[in-house]
């Protein structure tokens, strides 16, 4: 039996509501059993930690620590990913493999499936962005290897049997496609797509939940034509990853979003092998990729991912759109948790919860965390 007992100075719970001023968090075999005020003295025992929130969960990270998992999809590169990750205190991640040759994702998800299988710390699943795209937004992919779903895809996928996350167009998929992928319990989002409104209505009907980096490789709206973006905004149930780095998406628009989207709009880093790594330049796919300023992008300028971790997205939400610390977390923990249908176990510190904390010092920078009651430091380093 493993216990530990950490003190916050600040608490947030991932709820959203205004922070708890020093509570005692009690974790049990990587369970949460009590979260409550601390007493004084402090059991000499007790972690002490300036702020701390439920662990970050990012839903969308192609690489860190010199490792982008579409060149190596492998469980070690996913470990080395999530390893990276924690810099920025993400306790769970998404390894996230974009578009690629053929059926080369099939090798994506053989190496998530063993490393849930092994328990390597912070692997929550897999995100498949591609290669079922539109060729019209094809983004930094390789747009030779965009191509529609055919039956052995969607008969592979439906059998993964993990937490899998895929980013399609909708609108060039075969009609059933959704409807089939939904109801075996694959989470669809529409990214890298010009479908309408309609469309995407059409495809929420069918069980599609979300929108993959809201603004970005999608039409921007227009008087009669809303597009995916203002669908988003509006409809009552999708959710949205969105990457606020300041070069994504225009704070205004990062604003706009964090109003309209309330308990919707989740962060993600979209990042790349360059985060909490040495590299500056890589290939992807055939491109040329680089590092200047924190921001990624080939050799035509083109936006290649980000450089970010999952704090610097949180702080940049505060500083930039006005919504509360309490807000920008809960876009880092409870809401990336619905979105993957996680939230009984996952996305707020509350007992019987998942013990996967961040902490962080009071100008919110990540300074460790705890993964299913391990803390960072004990895991696997880089």
């Amino acid at each position: 039996m493993t216990r530990h007992l950490i003190h916050a100075e600040i608490l947030y719970d991932g709820t959203g509501a205004p922070p708890q001023s020093e509570c005692l968090v009690e974790v049990l075999d990587g369970r949460i059993v009590s979260v409550g005020e601390a007493p004084s003295p402090l059991p000499a025992e007790a972690r002490r930690e300036k702020v701390v929130a439920p662990g970050f969960i990012d839903l969308q990270i192609n690489g860190a620590a010199d490792v982008q998992f579409n060149d190596t999809p492998t469980a070690e590169a996913a470990a080395r990913i999530a390893a990276g990750a924690r810099s920025g205190g993400a306790a769970h991640i998404l390894p996230t493999f974009i578009t690629a040759p053929g059926s080369a994702y099939l090798g994506a998800i053989s190496a998530v499936q063993e490393a849930l299988a092994r328990q390597i710390p912070g692997i929550l699943g897999l995100h498949l962005e591609g290669p079922f795209l539109s060729p019209l937004k094809p983004g930094i992919h390789p747009q030779d290897a965009i191509r529609p779903l055919e039956p052995d895809d969607i008969a592979a996928i439906r059998s993964a049997r993990l937490p899998l996350l895929l980013t399609l167009a909708p609108e060039a998929q075969p009609r059933e496609a959704v409807r089939q992928l939904s109801e075996a319990g694959v989470v669809v989002f529409a990214g890298h797509s010009a479908a309408t409104a309609e469309e995407l209505d059409a495809a929420a009907r069918d069980g599609l939940s979300g929108v993959t980096h809201l603004w970005n490789a999608m039409p921007p709206p227009e008087g009669r034509a809303p597009g995916i973006v203002s669908r988003a905004l509006t409809h009552p149930m999708l959710f949205a990853g969105i990457i606020a780095d300041g070069h994504h998406v225009h704070p205004l628009n990062l604003t706009l979003a964090a109003k309209m989207m309330a308990q919707r709009l989740f962060l993600v880093s979209d990042t790349m092998r360059t985060y909490a790594g040495t590299s500056t330049e890589f290939d992807l796919l055939g491109t040329q990729v680089t590092l200047a300023d924190g921001r990624l992008t080939g050799p035509d300028g083109r936006l290649a991912g980000a450089h970010l971790g999952m704090d610097d997205a949180v702080r940049f939400m505060v500083a930039h759109t006005g919504v509360e610390p309490e807000t920008a977390i809960a876009m880092a923990t409870s809401t990336p948790a619905r979105a993957m249908r996680q939230q009984e176990h996952l996305g707020r510190i509350a007992p019987g919860f998942r013990a996967s904390l961040t902490f962080l010092d009071v100008d919110l920078r990540a300074k460790g965390g705890m993964v299913d009651g391990r803390f960072f430091e004990d895991l696997p380093a880089i």
